[in-house]
């Protein structure tokens, strides 16, 4: 197998989670930076971080990176890179792109150099004028950032936070792979309760579940690169395997997921039958004012609504300062709250212990974490037998 360059695009505040997903599942060699991380591995990695990582949108075949200030440097530096290594002759190859600070700021131009290019390099491998692309695809992005070109092959397809399971579509839907980097960052554990009560579609307890089960979180769905010469079927099926051999589908768990829209807990419901794990969550309809809990040390994952629309300030002010309250009772347990409204804190009537900067979609958004106490240690006692 060949050593390849991957990326694993993220949403910017969260490279850090990504990076050590991928550190989990071996991958070492690394570098971070903003809104990705490159890696190193062979062609079964493209199959394994498809298939395993949960805060990643997209897993990109690294082609080249290097200088242009002109669309000649563009167009050879492009034609000189080894894509008839990688794209058969019926492939559809489109080309996306994107730039920023850079002298070739024109992205259509840039678009169609790179095509023009990619096709004339093709051109000598395949001995043909014109190309059908009706087969596969490998989906070309060119990102100029301040004269530096970086091309990558897309290998995933739909983005990762497709994982299958939604198939409706609430009010305001957190993505699946923010919703797992806020469980990641929470350091939540599997044997204590987790409660989310604004679950809307029932996001963040699905992936708390699919985590407490180490359930792969794209074995539901397909990727471009499953149809490449590239990557041989019997590397996805190996991948498959081990993912199913990964899995612990008794798992005990105790996690809570209530909402006041008895709609969306009706989505909620139907999305953790998709994912598999409707037996793990408590999902009803429930006023966040009437949260409660017997047990201690439990988790509180949120993402309430941020008045961003008109007319909606006032009551999600009040919905806050409610918050402080309900919240406040629970008082061993820890809580992460994002929002976009920052004036958050002074309304919960608390300051977060930590707060880490976010993006849900477009808008910026801080996580607050108040941490609890810790759970005390079990203490095992060990008797000595003499012999």
């Amino acid at each position: 197998m060949s050593k390849l360059q991957l990326i694993a695009t993220s949403a910017f505040g969260i490279e850090a989670i990504t990076a050590r997903e991928l550190k989990k599942l071996g991958y070492f060699e690394q570098k971070v930076e903003n809104g990705k991380v490159t890696f190193s591995g062979d062609e079964s990695a493209i199959c394994r971080t498809n298939l395993w990582m949960r805060t990643a949108d997209r897993i990109l075949l690294k082609m080249g990176e290097f200088k242009a200030l002109s669309f000649e440097e563009l167009f050879e530096q492009t034609k000189a890179l080894p894509w008839d290594e990688i794209i058969p002759m019926d492939a559809e190859f489109p080309v996306e792109g994107k730039s920023i600070d850079s002298k070739l700021f024109s992205v259509p131009d840039c678009q169609a150099i790179v095509k023009k290019a990619v096709v004339e390099k093709l051109k000598q491998k395949y001995k043909c004028e014109w190309f059908e692309e009706n087969g596969p695809r490998y989906r070309i992005e060119v990102a100029l950032l301040k004269d530096i070109v970086t091309l990558t092959i897309d290998t995933s397809g739909a983005g990762l936070h497709k994982r299958g399971y939604r198939k409706l579509v609430g009010g305001a839907p957190l993505k699946e792979t923010l919703a797992c980097a806020m469980i990641l960052v929470s350091h939540w554990k599997k044997d204590r309760i987790l409660l989310d009560p604004f679950c809307g579609s029932g996001t963040i307890p699905i992936e708390a579940a699919m985590i407490g089960r180490n359930i792969a979180p794209g074995l539901g769905r397909e990727f471009d690169a499953e149809k490449w010469p590239l990557v041989p079927q019997k590397l996805w099926d190996d991948a498959r395997d081990e993912a199913y051999d990964m899995m612990v589908e008794d798992q005990e768990l105790r996690i809570h997921g209530s909402d006041i829209d008895e709609d969306a807990m009706s989505i909620a419901r139907y999305h953790a039958k998709k994912a598999g794990v409707e037996d793990a969550i408590h999902l009803q309809r429930l006023p966040m004012s009437d949260i409660s809990s017997r047990y201690k040390y439990g988790i509180i994952i949120c993402n309430p609504p941020y008045g961003e629309r008109l007319g909606e300030k006032e009551a999600v002010e009040n919905l806050y300062r409610e918050m402080g309250t309900v919240f406040k009772k629970l008082d061993s347990w820890s809580y992460y709250v994002i929002t976009s409204n920052m004036e958050f804190e002074k309304l919960f009537g608390k300051r977060a212990d930590k707060k880490r900067k976010l993006y849900n979609g477009r808008l910026l958004c801080n996580y607050y974490q108040f941490f609890g106490p810790p759970p005390p240690k079990q203490t095992i006692n060990i008797q000595n037998t003499q012999q």
